[in-house]
């Protein structure tokens, strides 16, 4: 049993990671930031959103102990906050100022590993934060990594398809050539391990562009060489697989997918238990708690949602108010006009705003967006709601509503892909993207001679300026 128990929507763009604590749920974006959630009753803490980094964040993570909370980015850092106060306690950058797609930190808290746009990785002692060694470890991209429960080994994935297996001196252990032929997205540990007979035993997931999620066996006996060996390969979705996590236990593996949806499967049998598709857009980040039966998935469509599996969590004030919605799509902040909602949209958004005894009336007056976009005091009379509060109440909700979607919100091709700002001096780069000239010259000084979206190489750093977009976006501004 998996059901919704909270939709979040503070991100003002599309989420990127998110992870768990003991307490604490923490959310990622591209809008630079960082919030973090009690998980108590998922109210944001005071200190909340946390702002340091110059670009979008890729990935986070909390410390085992939960008292540190790690974040890398474009702009080529990885931040370290305390979980407690959201205070910057400290930040290491990488070598080359390369652009770091994903960080992790090992379960033990002695290293701190990061993956950069230009294959490198880079180890630090995690108490000094200093550097132990920055190696090549791809012609590609680091996209993904993971440190294994025992803190000595750690496996990353690239864009080019490949899983490698290092020691905690960034020497080679093992390669597993195009474990996913058209790209790593994502690998994870499961949190234990088995020793027998002299053989340590890991299982570990990964997925990928290939639209499959694989669940591997990675062992080694004593004074022999490691093995991976596959284990599973799961189906589930129809599109490339972007993000997956092992619960707490290493019972259950999820990944979320390009398809928008979420898969939930058991990891030792490898059967698909759950398909959630409660995104508008793609699923790019999933993770489990670490005690209480939670998940968290955030999407493109700038909202996190968390779940309950199974019984390993207590019904709390917050779900009891969101139980009527289990199940249904949330979508009072999507991208869709209220007019173009369903039946079924309206009845959801109704549940998510509280109004839940309001939710019979409307499907018996088969009541869709059109119709309540168009609602006034004598509409809402007319449907037989006698409490003069309630009423007064849903007329509030619409009027805020409209004026939500109505709201001075730039379209996404105006912003920059690397900033996410209002573009003043759009230009065209070799890789047919358009940036803020400032940002995508400012990317190219740092060394980084490849694309900030494609990863690929760019065949030159001719800028061309893109004058029909900037008239577009002066036209736009003006009707402000």
């Amino acid at each position: 049993m998996v059901s919704l128990i909270r939709a979040i929507r503070d991100h003002t763009d599309e989420i990127s990671c998110c992870a768990f604590s003991q307490s604490a749920l923490v959310t990622g974006s591209a809008d630079k930031t960082l919030r973090v959630y009690s998980t108590a009753d998922f109210k944001e803490f005071p200190f909340s959103p946390l702002t340091g980094h110059g670009y979008g964040v890729h990935r986070c993570c909390f410390s085992s102990c939960g008292s540190y909370l790690l974040s890398c980015s474009t702009d080529g850092s990885i931040i370290v906050w305390s979980s407690e106060t959201g205070e910057l306690l400290s930040a290491v950058e990488h070598p080359g100022r390369s652009p770091l797609r994903v960080c992790a930190l090992a379960p033990d808290s002695c290293l701190l590993l990061a993956g950069a746009c230009d294959g490198t990785v880079a180890l630090w002692d995690f108490p000094s934060k200093t550097l132990r060694r920055c190696a090549a470890a791809s012609e590609a991209s680091i996209v993904a990594c993971s440190f294994s429960p025992c803190s000595q080994v750690f496996v990353t994935g690239c864009t080019h398809g490949d899983l490698k297996l290092w020691d905690d001196h960034i020497s080679l252990l093992l390669a597993q050539k195009d474990a996913h032929d058209l790209g790593v997205t994502c690998c994870s540990f499961a949190p234990h391990f088995k020793i027998e007979d002299s053989c340590v035993e890991l299982r570990l997931a990964s997925c990928g562009q290939d639209s499959l999620l694989k669940i591997w066996i990675v062992s080694q006996r004593e004074g022999t060489a490691w093995t991976m060996m596959l284990l599973h390969i799961l189906t589930g979705q129809t599109a490339p697989v972007l993000s997956c996590a092992f619960s707490a236990d290493g019972e259950l593996v999820v990944s979320g997918s390009v398809d928008k949806s979420v898969t939930v499967y058991d990891a030792n049998l490898g059967t698909l238990l759950h398909i959630l598709k409660q995104h508008d857009r793609y699923v790019t980040a999933v993770a489990l708690s670490p005690a209480f039966g939670l998940m968290a998935t955030g999407s493109m469509d700038r909202s996190v949602n968390v779940w309950k599996i199974g019984d390993g969590y207590e019904e709390t004030e917050a779900e009891s108010q969101q139980a009527p919605c289990q199940g249904r799509k949330l979508p009072g902040h999507s991208r869709l006009l209220l007019a173009d909602w369903t039946e079924e949209d309206v009845q959801s958004w109704l549940c998510e705003e509280g109004l839940d005894e309001l939710v019979m009336i409307f499907k018996t007056n088969n009541i869709d967006g059109s119709e309540v976009n168009h609602m006034s005091k004598e509409t809402v009379a007319e449907l037989g709601i006698e409490s003069v509060g309630l009423r007064g109440r849903l007329l509030r909700k619409i009027e805020a509503l409209k004026a939500e979607q109505s709201g001075s919100e730039a379209p996404d091709e105006f912003l920059c892909p690397i900033t996410r700002e209002l573009m003043k001096d759009p230009v065209i780069a070799a890789d047919g993207y358009s940036y803020e000239r400032e940002s995508i010259e400012s990317w190219i000084r740092g060394k980084n001679k490849t694309s900030p979206m494609t990863n690929l190489p760019l065949r030159t750093t001719l800028l061309t300026p893109n004058r029909s977009l900037k008239m577009a976006i002066t036209r736009w501004k003006s009707s402000q």
